[in-house]
Parts: structure tokens; C-alpha cells; sequence
């Protein structure tokens, strides 16, 4: 199980190694060239990629190859794929000159990053026991923020000292990483196949009819993703309110508090498999709406550099137990057959939710308030958790998934 965990380790930190990249450190490096705020708006809009890749997620299940492992046999192109798009932006060394085939690279990174995830989202359904989710989930989060570590902290820093090529060739070696852990992958037999490319779409609805799915999706998931969403999207605007400059907003949002994320989620991971998912729920539900609380005088102007970072690290390791949490049920629910489809809906509408919330959230700020909103966002993650409790009080997590999966697959030979 130690070479699982490596294995989906290094897959879950290579897939973010870029977007990290794009998201934070491209970010910097364009602004300090004199690219507009407007521009580096739609820069972010790449990222919408990611809620939708269960729109192609069936096809993942659907089809791939028996004799190099189902799932394999996309990684290896898709790592692959990966390494190609970020060498192919060495050529741009002045991004600023030449933005249009940058951002065109960047979207195609993140559609494989998007696909990768997919892929590995499955092997992971399909290695990982009950007692060991926790675990897992706890690094595909963790993950997340280490890649945003080294590539929107540690490549911007080679950018800074060396310049464009040996911090983008830093990122593609790292990146090229994960194609040797790819091909040294052995994931287990297959015994079961989606039939047809209509029944792995169907997958996309029957994930819903199992066992409290519908409660957990459209209950849990939406109060405690839209509380902490909201939240979340007003530290930004409320930095610069209070007078701080974007390389300093850049460096605490996007490097400082990674730090204590990580750590956050690789114990929730244990702590998941260890004291179970309503106790973490309520650890994370209660930390979350805490160190919110901890935001409000930043939210009311105040700012100073200590305690606002303070609170925001506060605020991310709560955020990501929650998120663990959240990521272990929605495995608990993904079922063998279609677990790339199942994991990914499920995720997807997660990140649906943030995406609105953060929306929403401003929105509401600019007529009623920061600390009105933060206060709000408070309240529906307290529902969340006690709805979260419900349903697992209900639901015995072990009694989800059904094995083997579902009626949608036909035996493999």
C-alpha cells in the first residue's frame, strides 16, 4: 500500500505542478511585466476547465486498453502530454509579447491536467480500501497545494534569479516525474467494463441512486462548499482594501499558507482513516467556521501583516480538512467499474458550488458588507456539519459502494 500511496503521490503533485504555475506564478510574472488586471482576469478562465471535465469523464471509464492497464494507457499519454505543453512554452521567454499562444498552451495543460486527474481519480477508487481512503484523499489535497508551492513559489524564484527557460525546464523535469512513476504502474486487473459509451454516460446520473448520494451532493457538499467559497473569495479584495501590494498578496495567497494546507491534509488523511469521517467533519466544520471568524478584522480594514497571516493559514488548514472529508465520501460513493466518472461528477459539482459561492459572495459584499457575508458563511457551514452528521449517522460509509460496480458493466472476456 506504500507504493500505491507513492505512486498516486507523485501523480496528484505533477498534475498540479503546472497549474500552479499558471495560476499563481505566470500570474506574477505577467503583472510585473505591465500585463493588465483585466488580461490576467481571463487568464483564470482556463481554470473553468476542471468543472467540466465530467463531460468527457465516461469516455475514460469507457475505453482503454487491457493489455497496458485500462487506466495506464491514458496516464502514459497524458503525463506525456503534460511534459510536451510546458516545454512548449520555452520558445516565449517575454510572455507578455506573445500572450495569445501562452494562454492557448496554458488551456491545453489544463485540459490534460483535467484528464489526468480523471485517470487517476480512478486508479485511486480502485487500489484504495475503505480503511486507506482517508489517506489517499488526504494526498491528492495535500497534493494540490504542493504543487501550487513549487510551481507558483519555487519556479517563480528560479524565474526571478535564472530567468524563463531554466524556471519552465525546472517545471517540465518535475513534471517529467510522473511519466516514470506512469510506467513502472501495474494497477490492478480489470474485471469489469463499462458496455457501451451510453451506459458510462448514464454513469453520469446513476452515480445519484445509491444510498444517501443525493443527500451528501445536494445537502452537504453545496452548504459546506458555498460557506467556505464565499469566505475565501472575499480575502483578496479585502487585502487590497486594507493597502497590501499585489507581490505581497501574491506571496502569502499563493506560497505561505500552502505550507500549513499540506500539512493539514496529510493528517486528515490519517486522521479520516484513523477516527472516521464525522468526527473530522466536525473538526473541520468547527475549525472552519473559527478561523472565519478570525478573518473579520481583516474583513473590517484591518490588516496587520502577523495576525491576517495568521488567520489565513488558520482558515486553509480548516478549509482542507473539510475538503478531505468531502473527498473521502465522494469516494466512499465511486464505484469500481466507473470510478473516473463517479469521483469526477461528484468533485465536479463541489467545485461548481465554490465557483457560484465566490460569485455570489462578492456580490452580496459589495451591497451588505465583508463581515456580513463571513458571518453568513459561518452559518452555512454549522448547517453543513450538522446535515454531514445526519447523513453519516445514516449511511455506514463501509456500506456505500457496491461491489462490484453496478449494473452497467458486463464481465471482461
Amino acid at each position: 500500500m506504500t507504493g500505491r500511496l507513492g505512486t498516486l503521490t507523485t501523480l496528484y503533485v505533477t498534475q498540479y505542478l503546472g497549474i500552479g504555475f499558471i495560476t499563481v506564478g505566470l500570474t506574477a510574472i505577467l503583472r510585473d511585466g505591465g500585463t493588465s488586471l483585466d488580461t490576467l482576469a481571463l487568464l483564470q478562465f482556463v481554470g473553468l476547465v476542471w468543472p467540466l471535465k465530467f463531460l468527457w469523464a465516461p469516455l475514460i471509464d469507457r475505453y482503454g486498453s487491457r493489455r497496458h492497464g485500462h487506466y495506464r494507457s491514458w496516464l502514459l499519454p497524458l503525463q506525456a502530454g503534460l511534459v510536451l505543453t510546458l516545454l512548449a512554452l520555452l520558445p516565449f521567454a517575454d510572455p507578455t509579447r506573445q500572450l495569445g499562444p501562452v494562454v492557448a498552451i496554458c488551456a491545453a495543460y489544463v485540459f490534460l491536467s483535467a484528464t489526468q486527474d480523471i485517470a487517476v481519480d480512478a486508479v485511486a477508487v480502485r487500489v484504495l480500501s475503505e480503511g486507506t481512503r482517508g489517506a489517499g484523499n488526504g494526498i491528492q489535497v495535500a497534493a494540490s497545494y504542493l504543487g501550487n508551492l513549487l510551481g507558483g513559489g519555487a519556479c517563480v524564484l528560479v524565474y526571478d534569479r535564472f530567468g524563463w527557460l531554466p524556471a519552465v525546464g525546472l517545471l517540465a523535469a518535475l513534471t517529467a516525474v510522473g511519466l516514470l512513476v506512469v510506467w513502472r504502474l501495474r494497477e490492478p486487473d480489470r474485471v469489469a467494463r463499462v458496455a457501451g459509451a451510453g451506459q458510462a454516460y448514464r454513469a453520469l446520473l446513476s452515480v445519484f441512486g445509491q444510498p444517501g448520494c443525493r443527500w451528501w451532493t445536494f445537502g452537504v457538499v453545496p452548504l459546506l462548499y458555498t460557506g467556505a467559497g464565499a469566505a475565501y473569495a472575499l480575502v483578496t479584495p479585502a487585502l487590497v482594501d486594507a493597502g497590501w501590494s499585489l507581490a505581497r498578496i501574491g506571496v502569502v495567497t499563493g506560497v505561505v499558507i500552502s505550507a500549513p494546507a499540506i500539512v493539514a491534509g496529510l493528517l486528515a488523511g490519517v486522521g479520516v482513516d484513523r477516527f472516521g469521517r464525522a468526527r473530522l467533519l466536525v473538526v473541520g466544520g468547527a475549525a472552519l467556521a473559527v478561523s472565519t471568524v478570525l478573518l473579520l478584522p481583516l474583513l473590517n480594514g484591518r490588516a496587520p501583516l502577523g495576525a491576517t497571516v495568521a488567520a489565513l493559514c488558520c482558515f486553509m488548514a480548516a478549509y482542507t480538512v473539510a475538503n478531505v472529508v468531502l473527498y473521502v465520501v465522494n469516494m466512499d460513493y465511486s464505484r469500481p467499474g466507473t470510478g473516473g466518472t463517479d469521483f469526477t461528477v461528484l468533485s465536479s459539482f463541489g467545485l461548481i458550488c465554490s465557483f457560484l459561492a465566490a460569485s455570489v459572495g462578492l456580490a452580496a459584499a459589495d451591497r451588505v458588507g465583508y463581515p456580513a457575508v463571513a458571518l453568513a458563511s459561518v452559518v452555512l457551514v454549522a448547517v453543513g456539519v450538522l446535515v454531514g452528521l445526519g447523513h453519516q449517522r445514516r449511511f455506514r460509509a463501509g456500506a456505500i459502494r457496491p461491489e462490484p460496480a453496478v449494473a452497467h458493466v458486463t464481465p471482461v472476456g
